[in-house]
């Protein structure tokens, strides 16, 4: 459903649900940096328009997977070396997105206690759109040269891998409250496109590595938000394949 045929900041606007139905909430406002402008907002569709969603689905027993993030954690290990966040890691969002995202994580399984939220992180299509790896595709292709930050770490994921993870979930009937989805592995947004690169024939030598520093963002990022799998993979989700087989797949079948 679009935003069209489901206002979920309106909570007097739902679909008609059985007790058949399974909601994959999928929306979200996802500009971190226009959320950290407008935090109103963010928490009016993050936050409370989860809620709405989960309620509209509590009322009828319908069945909750709700979509969340990597930035609900701050990437702080206070001089420890970092490791993969599992899930119940405790969490410290940096952002107005990831505190909103972390309120929707709450209204969610406040509204259904049986609901699973999945966190996942840094997802690309491969395809044309707005995302970072589609972007690094399209400059490849026409010869472009990109400066890209080499100190954010995380694990790039791809919907395809993502919604065979999910179709899983609800398929197999995973219980557990809070699971991490996210392509194996670890990188940073240089290596990623580094990668982009290699896979559509273009030269990785045009990605120059830089730290973040050199482009100021409104909202802050972590420096390291990798999503660990031991636990998910303990709760039955099968581990999504490593995110360089990954990358290749998806711009193979761009």
């Amino acid at each position: 459903m679009t935003s069209a045929q489901w206002d979920i900041t309106d909570p007097s606007c739902a679909p008609a649900l059985t007790s058949d139905d399974v909601v994959i909430n999928c929306a979200a406002m996802t500009n971190v940096d226009a959320a950290e402008g407008d935090p109103d907002r963010a928490f009016a569709v993050n936050a409370a328009g989860a809620g709405h969603v989960a309620g509209a689905c509590a009322r009828v027993g319908a069945r909750v997977v709700h979509i969340s993030t990597d930035y609900v954690f701050s990437g702080d290990f206070g001089g420890a070396a970092p490791r993969p966040y599992e899930p119940d890691d405790a969490v410290s969002p940096l952002s107005v997105y990831g505190h909103s995202k972390l309120a929707g994580e709450h209204a969610v399984l406040e509204a259904v206690p049986t609901a699973t939220v999945v966190r996942t992180s840094w997802v690309y299509t491969g395809a044309d759109g707005p995302d970072f790896a589609a972007v690094m595709a399209r400059r490849a292709r026409a010869g472009e040269a990109a400066e890209v930050v080499d100190d954010q770490i995380g694990s790039p994921t791809y919907t395809g891998d993502l919604v065979t993870a999910l179709l899983q979930i609800i398929d197999d009937r995973l219980d557990a409250r809070v699971l991490h989805a996210a392509n194996a592995g670890a990188t940073s947004r240089y290596e990623q496109a580094r990668a982009v690169y290699a896979a559509v024939g273009a030269d990785p030598d045009l990605v120059r590595p830089v730290s973040t520093d050199r482009f100021p963002r409104p909202a802050a990022r972590p420096a390291y938000s990798v999503l660990g799998s031991r636990l998910s993979t303990a709760a039955g989700l099968t581990a999504l394949q490593p995110w360089p087989e990954a990358v290749a797949q998806a711009l193979a079948e761009a």
